[in-house]
């Protein structure tokens, strides 16, 4: 049973793919510093899968705390999530950006190579895509970041690429996120961002169980069919999978090599398509207000997922009412 380590592994994408790698039949080991996560996750993972998880909490900064993880277990392999993600606090705190989600990298790496673990799968992100290229977007389109924490993302790339090149025993694969949506069927997990969310679908939530009053729509006039802005949404477990198919790539493979996949479903949503559905499968109405449109915001960007079905054998497989569903399903479960 190969060791798998998960840097924030308790947070919203963390904790729903330490439950896909349990119940694929890897042992799951979660480094975590509660910065942005719930220690009461753990409980539920546990919940869920019935198996037991290692848990360190530390700061994957921290050299001398994230080496005792690799001394006293056997790491096949990470899957590296931990990084701050706020958009509009990386303008106003780039220097934190930088230096925990690159900073961290740096001593995972290093950490790694001494402890002879050569298997990483990290955490990045669509925004590392230039808003130039048509659509869907493959994995060799134009890259831009047009804030600090995507082009931490796109740093934390050229610097896997660049390692990987120096250390071609290593075997390094980057999946880019789309827009992940959704909670676990059970309604243990799921995203729940303190204060005001800055996604559509906790925004959406709090609306729905009374905590917000009313959903602001960033726009609407936007060349698509509605005037809102049309996203690639996927559901976050099938993202979760995502990950345990990067996992049995990196195991089966004859060689090492530095590999890129978009993880999404190559379908666009509106914003208020997600609103209606929304509605449809919940049986509820979400006010809503058009508000003016936020700087740096486009009209379309959904990924190609072909690349990913054909070499990870995936393909999201859950549709936009059961991301609706289940995160309700959630909500109306923490609000009891």
């Amino acid at each position: 049973m190969k060791e798998i380590l998960l840097t924030g592994g308790l947070g919203y994408i963390g904790s729903h793919t330490a439950v896909e790698t349990l119940n694929a039949g890897y042992k799951v080991i979660i480094a975590d510093d509660l910065s942005n996560s719930k220690i009461e996750v753990l409980d539920k993972i546990k919940q869920i899968t019935n198996k037991d998880v290692k848990f360190y909490q530390i700061d994957v900064c921290n050299k001398e705390e994230l080496e005792k993880v690799f001394a006293e277990n056997k790491i096949f392999g990470v899957i590296h999530f931990a990084g701050f993600k706020a958009v509009g606090e990386s303008v106003k705190e780039p220097l934190k950006y930088y230096q925990n989600n690159v900073g961290s990298t740096l001593t995972l790496l290093e950490t790694m190579k001494k402890y002879d673990c050569k298997n990483i799968v990290f955490s990045s992100s669509a925004c590392v895509y230039s808003p130039v290229n048509q659509m869907p977007v493959k994995e060799d389109g134009n890259l831009e970041a047009s804030n600090p924490y995507g082009r931490t993302k796109l740093f934390i790339e050229h610097i896997l690429k660049d390692f990987q090149n120096a250390n071609p025993d290593f075997d390094v694969t980057v999946l880019r996120y789309f827009n992940p949506i959704g909670a676990h069927e059970s309604g243990l997990l799921g995203e729940d961002p303190n204060g005001i969310p800055n996604n559509l679908m906790p925004y959406i939530c709090k609306v729905a169980v009374g905590e917000l009053d009313h959903l602001n729509v960033f726009g609407n006039d936007y060349n698509t069919k509605d005037g809102t802005g049309v996203r690639d949404y996927i559901h976050v477990v099938d993202l979760a999978i995502g990950h345990v198919k990067a996992l049995d790539k990196i195991v089966k493979a004859d060689d090492c090599g530095f590999r890129i996949f978009n993880i999404g479903t190559g379908i666009g949503y509106s914003v208020l398509d997600v609103v209606e559905t929304f509605n449809k499968s919940n049986g509820i109405t979400i006010k809503y207000q058009i508000t003016e449109r936020r700087p740096g915001d486009i009209d379309s960007y959904f990924s190609s997922a072909k690349k990913a079905e054909e070499e990870l054998g995936f393909k999201a497989t859950r549709n936009l009412e059961e991301m609706c569903k289940s995160s309700y399903k959630y909500y109306s479960a923490k609000k009891r």
